[in-house]
């Protein structure tokens, strides 16, 4: 079952399987249902005609999106070059509790086709390509989107408490295009894959799959739910696996690709 949400004449609205749900469908409500209870749900909506319009961010306003770092063994090793602090990265990757921060608020969220951007008072910003979890109220993972947790790595390299500023700034965070519900079992070996181009080229390529996180994903919504009520459900991004090497950083123009699965997410820089 896949989930998108699209710009039409009443406002924003939830599709399934390519049709209109009710008006009045909200995700947050899909998220309050436990997790055994969602197909029935969904059944329960009568979808209508075709949706047809262009694609939002599949995420509501109110959304809190969080993040997870430090997950794969690449990111560790990439956050120790790039540090002056590396021993903090061994450390958190190696450690019981995972990283988790907090990245965004929907309203915030661009969509597939939407322009991300790098922090104008940063020289090193990269993309990064990541599963994204959607959990719901009980802090159960019942799907997952692809998402963009773009970075600006000079500043969390020049000191680990800049993290979110690094992070969390306009334009920083891409969800899309819609969500694939399912369990996590089938999140445990997807594919991610990431490609930027530059004008005709092709400046960077790399692929990885998810059985290389260090974590599963039941473990990290898990740990964001411990001390942490999502009554409307939440986004989590898994942390990524595929860096570029140290001299890239974006710049204005670049055409960032995404795939998480059968999901394509695709953003030009600004």
């Amino acid at each position: 079952m896949y989930l998108s949400r699209h710009r039409a004449a009443g406002g924003a609205r939830w599709a399934l399987d390519g049709h209109y749900l009710p008006q009045d469908f909200t995700l947050e409500r899909l998220l309050e249902v436990h997790s055994t209870d969602v197909q029935g749900f969904l059944e329960g909506q009568a979808p209508g005609e075709a949706a047809g319009d262009p694609s939002l961010p599949p995420v509501e306003p109110g959304h809190e999106v969080w993040a997870s770092g430090v997950t794969y063994l690449q990111s560790r090793e990439a956050r120790e070059l790039e540090s002056t602090d590396a021993d903090a990265y061994e450390r958190i990757y190696d450690a019981e509790r995972p990283e988790l921060f907090f990245k965004a608020l929907g309203w915030r969220v661009v969509g597939h086709g939407d322009r991300v951007r790098v922090r104008q008072d940063s020289r090193w910003n990269v993309p990064e390509p990541e599963l994204v979890l959607v959990v719901n109220s009980g802090m159960e993972v019942v799907g997952y989107t692809a998402g963009n947790d773009v970075s600006s790595r000079d500043i969390e390299g020049e000191n680990p408490l800049y993290l979110p500023q690094a992070k969390v700034y306009d334009g920083s965070c891409s969800l899309g295009p819609g969500i694939v519900l399912s369990d996590p079992d089938a999140m445990r070996d997807l594919s991610i894959s990431m490609s930027i181009r530059r004008g005709d080229a092709r400046v960077f390529g790399d692929e990885i799959d998810t059985s290389q996180m260090k974590r599963l994903p039941e473990e990290l919504a898990a740990y964001l739910g411990k001390e942490l009520a999502f009554p409307g459900g939440a986004f989590l991004m898994t942390g990524t696996g595929i860096v570029p090497e140290d001299d890239f950083t974006l710049e204005p123009g670049d055409l960032v690709r995404i795939s998480v699965g059968d999901l394509v997410l695709g953003n030009e820089v600004a």
